[in-house]
């Protein structure tokens, strides 16, 4: 359990401990820093910590987001401070500092109003606020309220509707600790409350405006609101979040969990896979119709750990691969049911989940290498950013990218009224354009800027491109070399690369030695693409042209091999594969840094298994179903090691709890 210090003397008739206990808290009461002190250090340290000043009055969701947010270290509002484990070593010095009297004197942590504002104005003596020079024009006492209206800057004071002069926010021993932690280098976290009231009224006037304050708010609409996400598509945002919230809201009144919404998701997705596997007209319907259930419980998930704020980085992973698992499966299960009809489509289920994977690879690199680029002068950008300061613009380029709500509801709809062929034909051309608009304006972007890409950028982008121990026992040895190369070097190398291997596979006798020269060929040229830093202005492009190059590989051999059922294998080695790049995105965006190197070195890297996948079919073309049973042997080899070690680790990760709130996949 949580431990909260309320300081200061109790306030008779105050919800605010039944509020504290509510949201998991065990109260304890200190009258002064010096006992609030002596508490806080009796608190087992794996706990997390809140000082709450006893005269708070605000929502109960104030509280929350401030208090109970798994993702921040520390965290405040006016009144109200947090501090997670690792937090807490930074916490217990700052308030001893304040104890023995800081640089404000020895009273700074001892009386609850004395000290600075939250502005940072000293005060006198007296109570009055003073400027560097002398004291301010319409200094007034420090017992006037402040009450927070949304972010913590900015707020309208509670008094302020009543004529009064606007009041600063009182010098509570929680905001002097905000304010210490903040100097001491700890990121403190303050929640956007938009509606929502947290104050600190310091007498009986101010304290009921600021309860009728509270009283004129719906908290519960607040609420449901801030559970949608902040951006996201058209078809989302107007066909489904408008209701999900309430799903959202019911699973949490019943104690349902986020992981275990996705999971629902999930098993819902499978099930219409199943059923579109049928082959029925039937089927179909119910395929399409299960598909956009998952789909709002896809999103419900995300809206129940919004408005509980249950965010965990394994939720995050769950949620972003069992959507990729939903779709290829259900991809699967349309390219089944046309099998049942004689129609062989397993080609294109196959093209579209290559063409969707390598979308998201582009878009991973494109945010890895500019995670925290400096210098972005392009007028590319300035331009999106003038678009987007139009609403009709907006809402029409997040259709353009056919994010998962308008890719899933259009593959629902289909799949009801027409036949699997249609689906992926609709689905290829949607998905391709896209892949073209979102590129060309990042290439734009790219080529327009002046920046400097960071270590950091670097090593994602060398862990994205996944490179192996043939590649990498390259790149060693031209490593010097590949300094001396121009800027583009890397991006025209991997590209040539991919372009043998792949036209190679498409063009070349299967059973003679071409292929497999092709293949030799690429391993070469992926340890050159990434024997240096990828820094330059292009080179996030490098993993997504060898992502490229290896699945359209296996596609294109696999397609020409005409070896019965190899397709569907080809199919699976695909999916295990690209199974290994999310998980790889998901710890890069957890902060826990790519899989282990053991990992790669035993699933190959892309340019081991693009060698072994031409091997196996110059080898095995001829024998019967060996090239199919082969592709399968290998689909599962490398599913089973990625998959223990991705649960492995997701299970037991500490990485700190993330949630992403960033485009719709």
């Amino acid at each position: 359990m949580s431990t909260a210090i309320l300081t200061g003397p109790p306030v008779p008739g105050s919800p605010l401990e039944g509020d504290l206990r509510s949201l998991g808290f065990d109260v304890r009461s200190a009258a002064d820093a010096p006992q609030a002190a002596a508490l806080l250090a009796a608190v087992p340290a794996a706990e997390r910590v809140a000082v709450v000043d006893s005269r708070f009055v605000g929502h109960l969701h104030a509280l929350r987001l401030t208090l109970t947010d798994p993702r921040f270290p520390a965290a405040a509002a006016p009144g109200a401070l947090t501090a997670r484990p690792e937090a807490r070593p930074d916490l217990q010095r700052a308030l001893a500092t304040l104890t023995a009297g800081g640089p404000d004197g020895p009273a700074a942590g001892l009386s609850p109003d004395a000290g600075v504002t939250a502005t940072g104005s000293p005060q006198d003596p007296a109570g009055r606020v003073t400027a560097p020079g002398g004291t301010a024009p319409g200094a007034r006492p420090a017992t006037e309220v402040a009450t927070t209206t949304g972010p913590a800057t900015g707020a309208a004071p509670a008094g302020a509707a009543a004529g009064r002069p606007a009041a600063a926010p009182p010098r509570t021993l929680p905001d002097r600790l905000a304010e210490a932690l903040g100097a001491g280098g700890v990121t403190v976290h303050r929640p956007e409350l938009g509606s929502l009231v947290a104050a600190v009224p310091t007498d009986p006037q101010t304290r009921k405006e600021t309860r009728d304050a509270v009283e004129a708010v719906d908290e519960e609409a607040v609420r449901l609101r801030s559970a949608v996400k902040s951006r996201d598509g058209f078809f989302t945002t107007f066909f489904v979040s408008p209701y999900s919230r309430y799903l959202a809201r019911w699973c949490a009144r019943r104690g349902l969990t986020p992981n275990q919404v996705t999971t629902a998701s999930l098993l819902t997705a499978l099930v219409a896979a199943g059923c579109a596997a049928t082959g029925t007209r039937g089927g179909f319907v119910a395929a399409g119709l299960l598909l956009l259930f998952s789909f709002v419980l896809d999103c419900a998930d995300g809206q129940l750990a919004r408005y509980s704020l249950q965010y965990s980085t394994m939720g995050a992973w769950l949620d972003a691969t069992f959507d990729r698992a939903k779709e290829y499966a259900y991809y699967a299960g349309l390219a089944l049911g046309a099998a049942r009809g004689g129609d062989d489509v397993w080609a294109l289920a196959l093209g579209a989940m290559v063409l969707q994977t390598c979308r998201h690879v582009v878009d991973f690199s494109f945010n890895e290498a500019n995670h925290d680029a400096t210098g972005n002068t392009s007028p590319t950008a300035a331009l999106s950013d003038k678009l987007d300061s139009r609403g009709w613009t907006v809402w029409a380029r997040r259709m353009i990218v056919l994010p998962i709500g308008e890719r899933w509801a259009m593959i629902a709809v289909l799949t009801a009224l027409t036949t699997p062929r249609t689906v992926f034909y609709a689905l290829l051309a949607g998905c391709a354009f896209a892949a073209c608009y979102t590129t060309a304006g990042r290439l734009l972007r790219s080529l327009t800027r002046r920046a400097h890409r960071t270590d950091r950028a670097a090593l994602a982008l060398a862990d994205l491109a996944d490179t192996g121990p043939l590649a990498q026992a390259v790149a060693a040895v031209s490593r010097r070399a590949a300094r001396a190369l121009p800027a583009a070097a890397p991006l025209l190398i991997a590209l040539a690369g991919a372009a043998a291997v792949v036209t190679t596979a498409a063009l070349a006798r299967l059973d003679g030695p071409w292929p497999t020269v092709a293949a030799l060929g690429s391993v070469l040229t992926s340890g050159l693409a990434v024997a240096r830093p990828l820094k330059g202005a292009l080179d996030w492009l490098v993993p997504p042209v060898l992502r490229a190059a290896e699945y359209l590989t296996v596609l294109v051999l696999a397609a020409r091999s005409d070896v019965p059922h190899a397709l569907p294998a080809a199919f699976g080695l695909v999916a295990a594969v690209a199974y290994h790049h999310y998980d790889t995105v998901y710890r890069i965006r957890g902060g826990t840094g790519a899989p282990p190197a053991w990992l790669v070195r035993t699933v190959g890297g892309q340019e081991g298994r693009t060698l072994v996948v031409a091997v196996l079919t110059a080898v095995l073309l001829t024998r019967g179903d060996a090239l199919t049973l082969a592709l399968t042997a290998l689909a599962v080899a490398v599913a089973l090691v990625v998959l223990v070690e991705s649960v492995r680790f997701w299970v037991s990760s500490g990485a700190p709890a993330v949630h992403d709130e960033g485009e719709p996949a």
